[in-house]
């Protein structure tokens, strides 16, 4: 037999978190058919690993790729990372079901402009997504804030029980047409007057149908652990899985906080699906956010709407040179986007090792001067924590981008190399990785990623993106619930 796809000499890191073995691997069609010692095969294409990492493509559980996926397919800022798959849809905004016809509503802007949210429907936008033939795979959330946009006019209270009423139905819809689930953003002021009576009948709908539960807690500051029970009371009661987005102690004052957070998130896993997701940076990137306005912080300007030329520049100095406080600054750049330095290294790092937590980016593609994540966040968890700073096996690293993700998230055949898996691989060489983007600059590529692979096809290698992408779109199709059990691992390590 002549395979496609030969890879050899890899040390392969299936996922699970046991350790590398050497072995090569064999892909026929899009999935893996055999991995073992085949120095006599044949294949179309082969290439030497070198002994190298071979691993499941990485699965990006948090993103804000939901309309660059279409726009710019090549996604050069995750192949470049090894991601082979991003979720879609997070804290609360996504790009469908919806259409707009005017501005767009903090902080759906974050995705895009209002021409870019013309998709009434599910269906509409996977369909969308198929046609823009992306690179990698895309799997989507549907938001809450999104579907408040399309139902109420004034997002400043909780909706009316018609209002309830609409956007469960625009969310069934979406779930019978392959959403994953659903994602809120209850801190954003489009949001934060949705009490848990609005949240709870969405939760139930989405739990009836077998997906999952993702959330900007209503309060990532000195309200944290509140708002954690919130999200397990809302996720328990309508019985679905719960992903706590990017678990973190903002501000100086809620530092020294992770063991409290991380003490209640480990308690309710023993009684409900219950997780988190993290990225491995101190500081947070969002729309300029008044309630975050802080001396006790370092904030800097991403963008302004109105004052485009502040842009890269320190929130204090901008305040000094105009003559005013903070706060007015603030009001005077809004619209705009900001990174706050609002996290201590020894919080991020008991949430980004915990065996509940996995890897997302949160990176934000639409952003002229993003956080540094958005290229780098992947093979910083790694070089710097795990091979640098050792906080975690390489293998535990690798189980947190891969096989938990796909479990939590429902990605069926995806997150693990073994036969009959998709063959999403990511090929790197651990001696050189380095992610290389920062916040002075940004935007530049990780060193070490050397192979790409996408629904057995090469999307990347030795640097050049291949002109054939092969990722789609993927729906879900089976319970979330009926599938976290047999694949979630370490459970014994949770504290």
């Amino acid at each position: 037999m002549v395979y496609d796809l030969l890879i050899r000499n890899a040390n392969v890191l299936d996922g699970s978190g046991a350790a590398h073995f050497r072995a090569d691997v064999a892909i026929q069609g899009e999935r893996i058919c055999a991995i073992g010692s085949m120095p006599y095969a044949s294949a179309t294409t082969i290439i030497d690993a070198e002994e190298r990492y071979l691993a499941p493509g990485f699965i990006d559980v948090h993103t804000h790729d939901d309309t660059n996926v279409i726009r710019t397919p090549e996604m050069l800022p995750k192949l470049t990372q090894g991601i082979t798959t991003v979720v879609v849809g997070n804290c609360g905004i996504s790009a469908s079901p919806v259409t707009l016809t005017s501005g767009v509503p903090d902080p759906m802007n974050l995705l895009g402009k209002p021409e870019d949210f013309r998709y009434p429907s599910f269906s509409a936008y996977a369909n969308a997504v198929d046609a823009a033939a992306p690179s990698i795979n895309v799997a989507a959330l549907v938001g809450h804030t999104s579907l408040r946009s399309q139902v109420m006019e004034s997002f400043a209270r909780p909706a009316s029980g018609d209002e309830i009423a609409s956007m469960e139905v625009l969310l069934r819809q979406a779930l019978d047409e392959g959403a994953l689930g659903l994602s809120s953003g209850l801190a954003y002021r489009n949001a934060i007057h949705a009490p848990t009576t609005e949240m709870a009948p969405l939760v139930a709908a989405v739990g009836q149908s077998g997906g999952v539960y993702t959330t900007h807690l209503r309060d990532e500051f000195a309200g944290l652990l509140d708002a954690m029970d919130e999200a397990f009371t809302t996720a328990r009661n309508g019985q679905v899985p719960l992903v706590i987005s990017h678990l973190k102690c903002a501000g100086a004052g809620n530092w020294g906080g992770a063991g409290k957070a991380l003490s209640k998130l480990a308690s309710a896993a023993q009684h409900q699906h219950a997780h988190c997701d993290c990225y491995p940076y101190t500081a947070g990137s969002s729309t300029l956010d008044l309630g975050q306005v802080t001396d006790e912080i370092e904030i800097t300007i991403t963008w302004s709407t109105p004052h485009p030329e502040q842009a890269r520049r320190p929130l204090k100095e901008i305040a000094t040179e105009w003559g005013v406080s903070l706060l007015d600054a603030a009001k005077q750049l809004q619209p705009a986007g900001a990174v706050y330095h609002n996290m201590s290294e020894a919080d991020m790092q008991q949430v980004l090792a915990h065996p509940l937590s996995m890897v997302g980016s949160d990176g934000l593609p639409n952003d002229p001067h993003p956080h540094p994540r958005l290229w780098g966040a992947f093979p910083r968890v790694l070089a710097h924590y795990s091979r640098d700073l050792k906080l975690m096996p390489l293998a535990e690293a690798v189980r947190k981008m891969t096989s938990l993700s796909a479990a939590n998230f429902g990605l069926t055949d995806r997150g693990v190399i073994r036969i009959g898996a998709y063959a999403d691989l990511t090929l790197f060489d651990l001696a050189v990785l380095e992610d290389t983007a920062n916040y002075e600059v940004p935007i530049a590529a990780a060193k070490g990623i050397d192979l790409v692979v996408v629904n057995g096809k090469i999307a990347y290698h030795q640097g050049a993106i291949s002109d054939q992408r092969s990722g789609r779109m993927l729906r879900r199709t089976e319970r979330i619930s009926q599938i976290i059990p047999s694949l979630q691992t370490n459970q014994e390590q949770i504290p």
